[in-house]
Protein backbone atom coordinates (compact mmCIF):
# COMPACT_ATOMS: atom_id res chain seq x y z
CA UNK A 1 0.00 0.00 0.00
CA UNK A 2 1.26 3.43 -0.96
CA UNK A 3 0.24 6.42 1.15
CA UNK A 4 -0.17 9.26 -1.36
CA UNK A 5 -0.01 12.93 -0.51
CA UNK A 6 -0.85 14.13 -4.04
CA UNK A 7 -0.95 13.01 -7.66
CA UNK A 8 2.38 14.46 -8.83
CA UNK A 9 4.27 12.86 -5.94
CA UNK A 10 2.73 9.47 -6.81
CA UNK A 11 4.14 9.32 -10.34
CA UNK A 12 7.67 8.09 -9.67
CA UNK A 13 6.98 5.79 -6.69
CA UNK A 14 4.11 4.05 -8.51
CA UNK A 15 6.23 3.48 -11.61
CA UNK A 16 9.24 2.26 -9.64
CA UNK A 17 7.30 -0.05 -7.32
CA UNK A 18 5.41 -1.54 -10.27
CA UNK A 19 8.70 -2.08 -12.13
CA UNK A 20 9.87 -3.98 -9.06
CA UNK A 21 6.84 -6.25 -9.39
CA UNK A 22 4.69 -4.89 -6.58
CA UNK A 23 0.94 -4.71 -6.97
CA UNK A 24 -0.16 -1.42 -5.46
CA UNK A 25 -3.13 0.21 -3.84
CA UNK A 26 -2.95 3.91 -3.13
CA UNK A 27 -4.19 5.45 0.09
CA UNK A 28 -5.11 9.14 0.36
CA UNK A 29 -5.24 10.37 3.94
CA UNK A 30 -3.98 13.92 4.46
CA UNK A 31 -5.79 15.83 7.22
CA UNK A 32 -2.96 18.36 7.30
CA UNK A 33 -3.94 19.92 3.98
CA UNK A 34 -5.55 23.30 4.37
CA UNK A 35 -7.82 24.82 3.25
CA UNK A 36 -10.44 22.21 2.39
CA UNK A 37 -10.53 23.39 -1.23
CA UNK A 38 -6.80 22.59 -1.51
CA UNK A 39 -7.40 19.15 -0.01
CA UNK A 40 -10.20 18.59 -2.50
CA UNK A 41 -8.11 19.68 -5.50
CA UNK A 42 -5.30 17.31 -4.52
CA UNK A 43 -7.75 14.47 -3.97
CA UNK A 44 -9.39 15.03 -7.38
CA UNK A 45 -6.02 15.30 -9.15
CA UNK A 46 -4.96 12.00 -7.63
CA UNK A 47 -8.26 10.32 -8.52
CA UNK A 48 -7.91 11.48 -12.12
CA UNK A 49 -4.32 10.24 -12.39
CA UNK A 50 -5.18 6.95 -10.70
CA UNK A 51 -7.87 6.40 -13.32
CA UNK A 52 -5.37 6.96 -16.13
CA UNK A 53 -2.83 4.49 -14.72
CA UNK A 54 -5.34 1.97 -13.36
CA UNK A 55 -4.30 2.38 -9.73
CA UNK A 56 -6.86 1.43 -7.11
CA UNK A 57 -6.99 4.12 -4.44
CA UNK A 58 -8.62 4.17 -1.04
CA UNK A 59 -9.71 7.75 -0.37
CA UNK A 60 -10.21 8.56 3.29
CA UNK A 61 -12.88 11.26 3.17
CA UNK A 62 -12.79 11.99 6.89
CA UNK A 63 -10.61 15.14 6.61
CA UNK A 64 -9.53 15.13 10.27
CA UNK A 65 -8.20 18.69 10.26
CA UNK A 66 -9.06 19.12 13.94
CA UNK A 67 -6.84 16.16 14.89
CA UNK A 68 -3.96 17.63 12.92
CA UNK A 69 -4.36 21.10 14.40
CA UNK A 70 -4.69 19.74 17.96
CA UNK A 71 -1.51 17.70 17.53
CA UNK A 72 0.59 20.65 16.34
CA UNK A 73 -0.88 23.51 18.37
CA UNK A 74 1.86 25.21 20.39
CA UNK A 75 4.41 22.87 18.74
CA UNK A 76 4.48 24.45 15.30
CA UNK A 77 8.26 24.21 15.00
CA UNK A 78 7.96 20.42 15.26
CA UNK A 79 4.76 20.14 13.22
CA UNK A 80 6.21 17.90 10.52
CA UNK A 81 6.87 15.08 12.97
CA UNK A 82 3.30 15.20 14.26
CA UNK A 83 1.97 15.38 10.72
CA UNK A 84 4.02 12.40 9.52
CA UNK A 85 2.99 10.37 12.56
CA UNK A 86 -0.71 11.12 12.10
CA UNK A 87 -0.68 10.08 8.44
CA UNK A 88 1.72 7.14 8.62
CA UNK A 89 0.09 5.61 11.69
CA UNK A 90 -3.26 5.68 9.88
CA UNK A 91 -1.64 4.23 6.75
CA UNK A 92 -0.07 1.44 8.82
CA UNK A 93 -3.42 0.65 10.43
CA UNK A 94 -5.18 0.52 7.04
CA UNK A 95 -2.37 -1.61 5.61
CA UNK A 96 -2.69 -4.08 8.49
CA UNK A 97 -6.45 -4.18 8.13
CA UNK A 98 -6.16 -4.81 4.39
CA UNK A 99 -3.40 -7.40 4.91
CA UNK A 100 -0.99 -5.56 2.62
CA UNK A 101 2.56 -6.85 2.39
CA UNK A 102 3.97 -3.45 3.33
CA UNK A 103 3.21 0.26 3.27
CA UNK A 104 5.27 3.21 2.17
CA UNK A 105 4.66 6.85 1.30
CA UNK A 106 5.06 9.33 -1.52
CA UNK A 107 6.35 11.81 1.05
CA UNK A 108 9.71 10.16 0.35
CA UNK A 109 9.81 11.63 -3.18
CA UNK A 110 10.07 15.27 -2.15
CA UNK A 111 13.47 16.84 -1.53
CA UNK A 112 11.63 19.38 0.66
CA UNK A 113 10.45 16.84 3.25
CA UNK A 114 12.38 15.67 6.33
CA UNK A 115 13.45 12.34 4.93
CA UNK A 116 15.09 10.84 8.01
CA UNK A 117 12.09 11.77 10.14
CA UNK A 118 9.70 10.18 7.63
CA UNK A 119 11.76 7.00 7.63
CA UNK A 120 11.93 6.88 11.44
CA UNK A 121 8.20 7.59 11.76
CA UNK A 122 7.25 5.03 9.12
CA UNK A 123 9.36 2.32 10.74
CA UNK A 124 7.86 3.10 14.16
CA UNK A 125 4.30 3.03 12.77
CA UNK A 126 5.02 -0.25 11.01
CA UNK A 127 6.31 -1.78 14.22
CA UNK A 128 3.36 -0.46 16.21
CA UNK A 129 0.79 -1.87 13.78
CA UNK A 130 2.65 -5.02 12.73
CA UNK A 131 2.90 -3.97 9.08
CA UNK A 132 6.36 -3.50 7.56
CA UNK A 133 7.28 -0.04 6.34
CA UNK A 134 9.12 -0.14 3.04
CA UNK A 135 11.71 2.60 3.05
CA UNK A 136 12.85 3.79 -0.34
CA UNK A 137 14.49 7.07 -1.26
CA UNK A 138 12.28 8.18 -4.15
CA UNK A 139 13.95 11.61 -4.43
CA UNK A 140 15.98 10.72 -7.54
CA UNK A 141 12.66 10.61 -9.44
CA UNK A 142 11.42 14.00 -8.25
CA UNK A 143 12.40 15.97 -11.38
CA UNK A 144 11.06 13.25 -13.69
CA UNK A 145 7.73 13.24 -11.85
CA UNK A 146 7.57 17.03 -11.90
CA UNK A 147 8.08 17.09 -15.67
CA UNK A 148 5.50 14.36 -16.26
CA UNK A 149 2.92 16.06 -14.03
CA UNK A 150 3.37 19.23 -16.08
CA UNK A 151 2.98 17.26 -19.33
CA UNK A 152 -0.28 15.83 -17.96
CA UNK A 153 -1.50 19.29 -16.87
CA UNK A 154 -1.93 17.82 -13.41
CA UNK A 155 -2.76 20.14 -10.54
CA UNK A 156 0.49 20.99 -8.79
CA UNK A 157 0.41 22.64 -5.40
CA UNK A 158 2.80 25.35 -4.28
CA UNK A 159 3.24 24.26 -0.66
CA UNK A 160 3.40 21.10 1.45
CA UNK A 161 -0.19 21.28 2.57
CA UNK A 162 -0.57 22.60 6.08
CA UNK A 163 -1.58 26.12 6.94
CA UNK A 164 1.90 26.78 8.31
CA UNK A 165 3.66 25.70 5.13
CA UNK A 166 1.26 27.84 3.12
CA UNK A 167 2.07 30.81 5.35
CA UNK A 168 5.81 30.18 5.11
CA UNK A 169 5.69 29.84 1.31
CA UNK A 170 3.68 32.95 0.58
CA UNK A 171 4.90 35.13 3.42
CA UNK A 172 8.54 34.48 2.41
CA UNK A 173 7.65 35.26 -1.22
CA UNK A 174 5.94 38.49 -0.19
CA UNK A 175 8.98 39.53 1.86
CA UNK A 176 11.25 38.93 -1.17
CA UNK A 177 8.95 40.99 -3.40
CA UNK A 178 8.66 43.81 -0.85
Amino acid sequence: MLHICCGPCAIYPVNLLREQGHGLTGYFYNPNIHPYTEWSRRKEALAGYAGIIDLPVIIDESYDLDDFLRSVAHREARRCGFCYALRLRRAAAVAREGKYEFFTTTLLVSPYQKHDLIKETGLAAGEEYGTPFLYHDFRPGFQEATAKSRDLNMYRQKYCGCIYSERDRYHRQRKKEG
